[in-house]
């Protein structure tokens, strides 16, 4: 199939690689217009268009896809499909209509659970035991096109929100190609999704949300740790620093204190009360200094039952 690829995080790129390596013809790459990240600043490629550029695809970064001009590029490149992965753009109904198979669509959950920006996150943050991808047929609306293709994925007990995106990225990469085969073959026919399936939105992720509420309960809170590793990440204050917690779990034991205090600390644990149960620290980063496990931390910090994570 001729395709025109649109998508511009990391894992669309690893959308693009198996393409790249198929039978396929990528005409196009379109993507998000470059913009400056990291402290410095810097303007930087989109990952997609750094792949594109590798491969010596042709790259347009359109600031408004439904601009009319836009659309003509688009036309003139008669692609047979059209493959979308974590664009970042609604998709206006005249791009829809434009290949002979339409726009499908790789997402990152078994929809319609999880529609919106950061399903994979939200999976983890909920205590989902299983994900999975779907292939879906775009319609105008948000996530809520036909579907076409499912794989569903196991979580792991100590699954992160970034060891979900590895598994996702690598499930979707592989099912988009059995979906382009099926489509072609005509052994892939598109379902509406089910209107009795409950449905969750999976808001985009905020700094603000890796904040700690030690009202919430540990069972929440390590969840959270996790589904937010490594981005945006989870902290607390302490002595009126910033303390980073990478990695933790839940334990039981006598309630009681007040949550966010310190209810103990031996070698290698803290243990912080919570609205309930108490939340283990097992990983952490100081203010200023790089990820270390609580046992180096407690050898140059003074903490100590009663004191008070803010």
């Amino acid at each position: 199939m001729r395709i025109v690829f649109m998508g511009t995080p990391d894992f669309a790129a690893g959308t693009l690689r198996a393409l790249l390596a198929s039978e396929h013809e990528v005409a196009a790459v379109v993507t998000q217009p470059d913009r400056p990240r990291g402290r410095g600043k810097a303007v930087q490629f989109p990952p997609v268009k750094e792949e594109a550029v590798s491969a010596g695809i042709p790259v347009c970064q359109p600031a408004r896809v439904r601009d009319p001009e836009f659309v003509e590029e688009l036309r003139a490149l008669k692609p047979d499909v059209m493959v979308v992965v974590a664009f970042g753009q609604l998709i206006p109904q005249v791009i829809l209509d434009l290949p002979k198979y339409g726009c499908v669509n790789v997402h990152a959950s078994l929809l319609p659970k999880y529609r919106g920006a950061a399903p994979i996150q939200w999976a983890v943050i909920d205590g989902e035991p299983v994900s999975g991808v779907t292939t879906m047929q775009m319609d105008a609306g948000l996530d809520t096109g036909d579907i076409l293709l499912q794989r569903e994925v196991e979580l792991a007990p100590d699954e992160t929100g970034g060891s979900l995106f590895d598994k996702l990225r690598d499930v979707g990469a592989d099912l988009l190609l059995e979906t382009l085969k099926g489509l072609k073959e005509g052994t892939v026919i598109p379902k509406p999704q089910p209107e009795t399936s409950p449905t969750a939105y999976a808001s985009m992720l905020t700094r603000q949300m890796g904040q700690i509420d030690w009202s919430r309960s540990a069972v929440q809170l390590e969840r959270l740790v996790r589904g937010l590793s490594p981005w945006p990440g989870t902290c607390t204050r302490l002595h009126g620093k910033t303390l980073k917690i990478w990695r933790a779990h839940v334990e039981s034991g006598p309630g009681g204190a007040e949550p966010g205090t310190v209810a103990a600390v031996s070698k290698n644990k803290i243990l912080v009360q919570t609205g309930s149960g108490l939340l283990a620290i097992d990983e952490l980063q100081p203010e200023g200094k790089k990820r270390m496990e609580s046992a180096a931390f407690l050898l140059g910090y003074r903490l100590q039952a009663g004191d008070k994570l803010e």
